[in-house]
């Protein structure tokens, strides 16, 4: 699938369309079930499309990018419908809650270091909080209402926050370079990290839709699977 100019440095899933962020500055989306390269193209940022994301509902795209700037778009527009600009550096780190429709949150750079939480429906600002590092991932969990973010100048740490109090449930370290990379598990309890220090680690996080057990801080640097429940 052509479309973009240069390089494309992030993809998003909804059903059959497949978004991809470029350093054209464009999003576009391609649905796998025609021939053509892309079927529409958003255009609203001034700079590399670094972050984006569909909300679970397929309803809305967000998208961040080098301009410091968190758009959202649907379906139904070429234009987004909020432009949201708080952020003073590049917003790769994005995250919707599977727990309540609307709730974006969004992570900024090395200039920035906050995670901002958002409601879509009307662009307000609900809660900021400064991480001490920059934002590089965001990933809720599904089975209780906690992200975990992932980071990189100056602790390249790994962070699980319980939601809304937006209180450290753990800090996990061990990676000596950022943490570029974050994917969660099918079953919503382990992630898997990937850095700049070319190592990949597993990590037991989130407890089970039935089990819900106290966690502690913790310091690892072996490349096993690591449990903090």
């Amino acid at each position: 699938m052509g479309g973009h100019q240069t390089r494309t440095g992030v993809l998003a899933w909804s059903s059959c369309i497949l978004s991809s962020g470029s350093r054209d500055k464009n999003i576009l989306q391609h649905d796998i079930r025609v021939p053509n390269d892309y079927i529409s193209k958003f255009s609203g940022h001034r700079s590399e499309v670094c972050g984006l994301e569909w909300s679970h509902d397929d309803r809305e795209l967000a998208s961040g990018g080098n301009d410091n700037q968190l758009l959202v778009w649907n379906q139904r527009s070429q234009q987004p419908v909020l432009r949201l600009t708080e952020h003073t550096a590049a917003v790769k780190a994005i995250a919707w809650s599977p727990h309540q429709q609307g709730l974006l949150a969004s992570g900024g750079g090395t200039a920035d270091r906050c995670i901002r939480f958002w409601n879509t429906a009307n662009g307000n600002v609900l809660n900021s909080i400064d991480t001490g590092s920059q934002v590089c991932n965001l990933a809720w969990c599904k089975n209780v209402n906690e992200l975990v973010s992932t980071h990189g100048y100056s602790q390249n740490q790994i962070m699980v926050w319980k939601y809304p109090s937006m209180s450290k449930v753990a800090t996990l370290t061990g990676h000596t370079m950022r943490v570029l990379y974050l994917a969660s598990s099918p079953d919503g309890q382990t992630i898997v990290t990937g850095a700049g220090d070319e190592t990949l680690r597993f990590w037991n996080i989130f407890p089970s839709v039935r089990t819900q057990t106290p966690v502690r801080d913790i310091g690892l640097s072996s490349f096993s699977r690591s449990h903090i429940r």
